[in-house]
């Protein structure tokens, strides 16, 4: 029986039955990594901080699926006497399975908070929330945690749950739960869409939901134009996808070499985090899948930079978006093609970005480039840094050079295309958003 379409659909009904925390002194926490796009909902609905809750369940030698006590962060402990005594296990075999899950929970917290330090609880109401109940261990050992962390309350809410679950969570003061159907066997079950969450959208949630509490605007869900489109260039057609908020001041055109643009899993996560800044967007194929075959193609930048000004004049037609400030953002060859066509004369791109790309390709057109310039690359990627850095070097415009420790020229490592998803974001909305206005001198903040 499906009863939500998705997390985001699950935590937008799960906040309307907690509404009674609403204006309290509470926190909210998602159980990584499926439960933060719940608790996103929830705090938002209600206005409250999220934070994260990393749990680690310390299970028997012998019957790891037992759980003789739980880890959390600061050093927090939890062991279940009874468990400890029934099983015998020594306090060198509970040492070495401790030594190990908290290795495994710290390089989860790194990964996730990015330096971020964690909500303080003491004293105030922990609002653990996952995307479901099965058994309800992890749901008990984030209870204790978050007690041991100095929570003076412990509310448990979840989108779906069987019946005996809910009755057997004593380590709740209190369990919310949309949906206890009879016959349970799976929380995936009661979704339509339970893809896995990934590191990378973790980590972006908790930044939005900082964002928010700091006053910075975010988008709505309701998007005025989300379509896919064909943009005639000569004798072609280019396919694109494009998502324009209502109203839209600032829209980024993605630029990439080869493969599709559109389709690309990678870019579709950069533009879902731009989105969600309140930033237009519209992924583009530069290459009909004919002209990808031959390989030349993917390295004729002049061709790209053609293709991504005629697709950028369509968008300044548009009665939608004909106001709208234009950014780039450009991957592999499509990177030196954002600065060659952001180089033209009368060019008016007001930013541009290059992950992992080729901005060394643009060649002498670099110095001609005006537009505010972010160049982010893999520290572990050297031959491509190598070349940014001297690209950087040709440019005259305002221009970054940013490095994400650990990443290789994908950005498949965790967390490593979420920092450059976030960075690309930050300085869009730097440059293609209206500035907040400044705040009068003596004003309350």
């Amino acid at each position: 029986m499906i009863v939500f379409a998705d997390r985001f659909d699950a935590g937008r009904q799960l906040a309307k039955r907690l509404q009674h925390l609403r204006g309290q002194d509470a926190v909210v926490l998602g159980l990584p990594r499926g439960g933060v796009p719940v608790a996103f909902e929830v705090a938002q609905a209600l206005d409250l901080p999220l934070d994260v809750i990393v749990v680690r369940k310390l299970g028997v030698p012998y019957q790891p699926e037992l759980a003789m006590g739980a880890i959390g962060e600061g050093g927090a402990r939890v062991l279940d006497s009874r468990v400890l005594a029934a099983t015998r296990v020594t306090a060198e075999e509970l040492a070495t399975i401790e030594s190990r899950e908290r290795a495994e929970l710290e390089a989860r917290v790194v990964r996730l908070r990015r330096g971020r330090d964690p909500v303080d609880l003491a004293g105030r109401i922990a609002v653990i929330v996952d995307d479901g109940i099965a058994t309800g261990s992890t749901a008990r050992a984030a209870c204790a945690v978050a007690r041991h962390l100095g929570a003076a309350r412990v509310v448990v809410a979840v989108p779906v749950a069987p019946v005996e679950a809910v009755r057997g969570l004593p380590e709740a003061d209190e369990l919310v739960c949309v949906s206890t159907p009879p016959g349970f066997m799976a929380v995936g079950y009661h979704y339509r869409d339970f893809s896995p969450t990934s590191d990378e959208e973790v980590i972006v949630l908790l930044d939005t939901a900082g964002r928010r509490l700091q006053g910075v605007p975010t988008a709505d869900d309701a998007p005025d134009c989300d379509v896919d489109v064909s943009i005639p260039v000569g004798t072609i057609s280019l396919e694109g996808h494009l998502h324009l908020p209502e109203p839209v001041t600032g829209v980024v055109v993605f630029a990439h070499g080869s493969g599709s643009s559109r389709h690309s899993p990678r870019n579709r996560f950069v533009a879902s985090v731009l989105q969600r800044a309140g930033l237009g967007t519209l992924l583009l194929d530069l290459l009909s899948p004919e002209e990808e075959l031959a390989r030349a193609n993917v390295f004729d930048i002049e061709l790209l930079a053609q293709r991504l000004t005629a697709a950028t004049s369509w968008l300044g037609a548009r009665p939608d978006s004909t106001s709208a400030r234009v950014g780039y953002f450009g991957a592999s060859t499509g990177a030196g093609a954002a600065l060659w066509a952001a180089a033209e004369p009368g060019s008016q791109v007001a930013a541009v970005v290059s992950r992992g790309g080729r901005p060394d390709l643009a060649g002498p057109r670099l110095a001609d480039v005006r537009a505010p310039t972010l160049l982010i690359v893999g520290g572990a990627d050297e031959m491509v840094l190598e070349l940014n850095r001297r690209a950087q070097a040709r440019l005259r415009c305002p221009s970054e050079l940013a490095v994400v420790e650990g990443a290789t020229h994908l950005f498949e490592e965790p967390g490593t295309l979420a920092e450059a998803a976030l960075l690309a974001r930050d300085w869009f909305t730097r440059h293609l958003l209206p500035a907040k206005p400044a705040r009068a001198a003596g004003a309350t903040p």
